[in-house]
């Protein structure tokens, strides 16, 4: 469904968008892609990697909708990646964190409402399900923001719908690249928040993988949500530094033990597919829609009540030798 399309990524020059294009080039030929984001140096480092015919850097800014609706033009798809994701930045930044992931998510969709754009997926975060946070609370915003986008939109044809997962293997400002740094340069122990921390589990290609089989599964409403597994911090400690201590050093501002992606007050909403799970949106859009059967006939099942998929009672844990495994597919 890409071949020949136009494709804009908001926060294209981070971890999920490098991803993004390069499978996008292996696997498809689209008419165009586009990168949006605001930092030139990242962008022009990117276009050293990836200078392929179709790719399209444009600088600019979410909270700009009068420059995102120009860089819409003639776009098919939109994915919605950029955001302030630093927690701590978070709770001493509040309304640079505002501005960007609930004032930005709404120019994203007013602008893709204008230019007529086909489907929109915005990414989420587990760090949006029961929110402790302001990081957390302004995706929480954003998800509710592109939902009622739906109801918005009345008889255009644009649908948005959010994709929401876990901690991504290697990631930008995350913690597997916190603690290499930390080994590379001689530490003598690896800091630990809290032994009983856990975390979702999931590698940037299957992060990728994820998002674009949504656009075809999508109607516009939905919450997506990965089966993933989780694992716990100490093991992954382990896992990238068998002989270094670990020392305690306390939950950082705005920090959880444990995350939740599918909320036990969203049990009623929830369905169960083979590999995901589906967050029904909890108001009425014009047009009806069996979001039991997606668009390509796969067929879920409501949850039991109460279910909720949490990281610290996740039916599965990654080992230490699994987390390995996995850090050396993320090219850890």
């Amino acid at each position: 469904m890409f071949n020949n399309k136009s494709i804009l990524i908001t926060g294209g020059t981070g971890s999920f968008g490098k991803q993004y294009v390069q499978t996008m080039l292996e696997r498809y030929r689209p008419k165009r892609l586009i990168i949006y984001s605001r930092d030139e140096l990242k962008q022009f480092e990117m276009e050293q990697r990836f200078n392929d015919p179709c790719m399209r850097y444009f600088i600019g800014d979410v909270r700009d909708r009068d420059r995102l609706t120009t860089a819409m033009h003639g776009v098919d798809y939109v994915i919605h990646a950029a955001a302030l994701k630093q927690v701590p930045a978070a709770e001493y930044n509040p309304m640079e964190c505002i501005k960007t992931n609930i004032y930005g998510a709404e120019n994203v969709i007013q602008a893709a409402l204008a230019n007529d754009i086909d489907k929109v997926i915005a990414l989420s975060t587990d760090k949006a399900a029961n929110p402790i946070n302001l990081y957390g609370a302004t995706k929480l915003a954003s998800d509710k923001l592109f939902v009622a986008a739906n109801n918005i939109a009345g008889g255009r044809k644009t649908r948005f719908a959010v994709v929401r997962y876990g901690n991504v293997v290697g990631s930008r400002g995350s913690v597997v690249p916190f603690f290499k740094q930390r080994i590379v340069s001689g530490a003598d122990h690896l800091p630990i928040t809290d032994v009983r921390m856990t975390r979702f589990w999931i590698t940037l290609q299957q992060g990728v993988d994820f998002v674009l089989t949504n656009f075809e599964r999508m109607y516009g409403g939905e919450i997506f949500v990965p089966k993933i597994p989780s694992i716990r911090v100490v093991d992954l400690a382990q896992a990238m530094a068998p002989e270094l201590p670990q020392r305690v050093v306390g939950i950082r501002p705005g920090e959880k033990l444990h995350e939740v992606m599918c909320p036990a007050d969203d049990s009623h909403l929830t369905l169960e597919f083979d590999d995901h799970f589906v967050i029904q949106p909890t108001i009425q859009f014009n047009q009806h829609v069996d979001f039991e059967v997606n668009r390509v006939n796969e067929k879920g099942r409501p949850v039991e009540q109460d279910f909720e998929f949490q990281s610290g009672r996740n039916q599965r844990f990654l080992s230490i030798n699994e987390i390995i495994a996995m850090n050396e597919l993320a090219g850890i």
